[in-house]
């Protein structure tokens, strides 16, 4: 009976609270930040109409091309390995850095709730703050919690307020950030997969250390700090305490004390990238009239139909980070997650835009109207 126990522990394990909230949030943040992306868009659309401007774009939003999915894992490389070579002489840099865009995405994150409570007290007019620009009331109220937030961050390092910041990151990635086609999404996602599994289980024959849980496992020093010592405030430098990154979800465990399950941000960003792209096109086919018929000439069965790409890609999310967490728990050791999150979203996608005969859509010019050729009769 001891023998059981052991053999099968990692199926405990798994539903350790920190596990069940890492699913539960990291999917929740993806479709959050595909319909506010999908939202988006669309009052985007109703403002181009109403200006006469069908062709304009969204000056908020970019969207990658080919080349921008081919260099971004070798950037993301490179920022690697800077970071894991010069993080003591640059790591208050990053730290700055880190909490600006944090608080900016924070904003965002929040702005859908303070307009929910600011509504019955103000007009939804724009206050003028010269060369600032224009905010409403609730982008006020929502930039002010934000910087408290952070604020609060800087001075605590308390996990749950970096979990808030790592949230804002996720959803304003998602929301702000779009796929063009599902080439440039495999692309993408493909060299990330070669990038994340690299990195994890290659670099420490080269580095003689694993390169990505170094730079993700390491804190950086406390801007309270150096103010504290350009000062000569000892006591303050000794109580600020040492920052961790919001560059991964943390939560902790109710069954190990001072356990943490954690989960990097972009595990979640890019794989929401691609059910976003899905998302808007399953919103866009139920917009357009598109001429039936599949690519292999048969008719796809009818229960395939009632699948959107949306639901089949998030529950291969769901099944890929329940395998990611499976096997760190029986090898006892980091996983690079994209490993699993890849193929158990991408392929099942792949799959069914070929039943359906969309794949050669999606592919290219998925957005693309495509009108019914009309003959004329004599």
């Amino acid at each position: 009976m001891a023998t059981y126990q052991v053999d099968y522990q990692w199926a405990y394990t798994i539903m350790d609270s920190s596990r069940i909230s890492t699913f539960l949030i990291s999917i929740l943040l993806i479709v959050y930040g595909s319909f506010r992306s999908l939202n988006m868009e669309q009052e985007a659309r109703k403002e181009r109409e109403r200006e006469k401007n069908v062709d304009g774009a969204n000056g908020r939003v970019q969207t990658l091309n080919t080349m921008h999915a081919l260099c971004l894992p070798l950037g993301a490389s490179i920022s690697l390995l800077v970071m894991f070579f010069f993080f003591d002489s640059m790591q208050m840099l990053v730290a700055i850095c880190t909490a600006i865009l944090a608080t900016v995405a924070l904003a965002f994150l929040l702005l859908p709730m303070c307009q929910y409570i600011i509504r019955p007290c103000s007009d939804g007019n724009k206050i003028s703050f010269g060369v600032c620009g224009r905010f409403t009331g609730a982008e006020l109220l929502s930039f002010s919690l934000s910087v408290s937030i952070v604020c609060i961050w800087v001075l605590t390092g308390h996990w749950l307020l970096m979990d808030a910041m790592g949230m804002g990151l996720c959803v304003a990635f998602i929301a702000f950030i779009r796929l063009p086609s599902l080439k440039v999404s495999t692309i993408l996602l493909t060299g990330l997969l070669i990038y994340d599994v690299f990195w994890v289980f290659f670099s420490s024959y080269i580095f003689s250390t694993n390169v990505m849980v170094k730079v993700a496992s390491r804190p950086a020093d406390n801007p309270v700090n150096l103010v504290a010592r350009r000062l000569h405030l000892g006591g303050v430098a000794r109580e600020a305490p040492n920052l961790p990154l919001p560059g991964k979800l943390m939560f902790p465990s109710m069954r190990q004390a001072g356990h943490f399950s954690m989960l990097g941000l972009g595990d979640v960003v890019m794989p929401g990238l691609l059910l976003c792209f899905v998302l808007r096109y399953d919103a866009y086919k139920k917009t357009q009239l598109l001429p039936g018929g599949c690519e292999t000439g048969v008719p796809p069965p009818r229960h395939i139909n009632r699948i959107s790409y949306f639901h089949c890609s998030l529950i291969g999310y769901f099944l890929g980070l329940l395998t990611a967490t499976v096997s760190s728990e029986v090898f006892k050791a980091a996983q690079p997650a994209l490993l699993y999150l890849v193929p158990f979203t991408l392929l099942p996608l792949l799959t069914m835009a070929y039943l359906k005969g969309d794949l050669r859509r999606m592919w290219s010019e998925p957005f693309t109207s495509q009108q019914p050729s009309t003959h004329m009769e004599v």
